[in-house]
Order: C-alpha cells, then structure tokens, then sequence
C-alpha cells in the first residue's frame, strides 16, 4: 500500500482536497499530482482522541478497512481520519461508512468490498 508520506503532499490534500464526513470517520480527498499516478493513502489519528495505545488502535482500523475496500484508488490521494467512534465501531459499520464517503467522493476502487 503507497502512503503519502511528505508535509508537502500533505499540506497540498488538505487544502486542494474535498472533505466528507462520517460520524465513524473522516475522508480529504485529492487529485494525484500527475495523471495516471497510482493512489496514495495516510491514516491520521490526532492527539485530542486519547492516548497513544488508543489512537495507534485507531489508525490499525482505519489500515484495514481501507485495504478490505480497496484503497488507494489509482488517481487518487486519500487522507483518512479517526474519530472518537473509529476505534469502539465494529469492522463491517467501519467498511461501510468507508465504501460510503468512497461513493460520494467518486473514487472507483480497485476491488469491490
């Protein structure tokens, strides 16, 4: 899985990425810098949603559900955000609110879930 690892891109899909939101989590999505690059994902857990060993269960959560969806998209830079309820929802309500923002987003999957 290719993750977006630079503050640069970062900072690019935060403020050139469109926003969707979900009571269990959060999606910023972006256009690849170049056409036809192969998709990039980052899984972020902020400080404010508790200790480490809560937020690195956040981010584990977030990894597999977005690998049981199908992400990263080709084309697409994806950042993915936890919420107080991502690491307490179960993993079929994660996948699907996750399919879900996917949809509105207009991002085509690489495999259906």
């Amino acid at each position: 899985m290719r993750t977006i690892k630079s503050r640069q891109d970062f900072e690019r899909v935060f403020t050139q990425g469109r926003r969707f939101n979900h009571p269990n989590i959060r999606m910023v999505v972006s256009d690849c810098i170049h056409e036809g690059d192969p998709g990039r994902v980052a899984f972020v857990a902020a400080k404010r949603l508790g200790c480490a060993p809560l937020r690195n269960r956040s981010k584990r959560v977030l990894r597999e559900v977005a690998r049981a969806v199908g992400l990263p998209a080709s084309g697409w830079d994806v950042i993915l955000l936890a919420t107080p309820a991502t690491a307490s929802s179960s993993p079929q309500e994660m996948q699907d609110a996750l399919v879900r923002l996917c949809a509105r987003a207009g991002i085509e999957r690489t495999h259906a879930a």
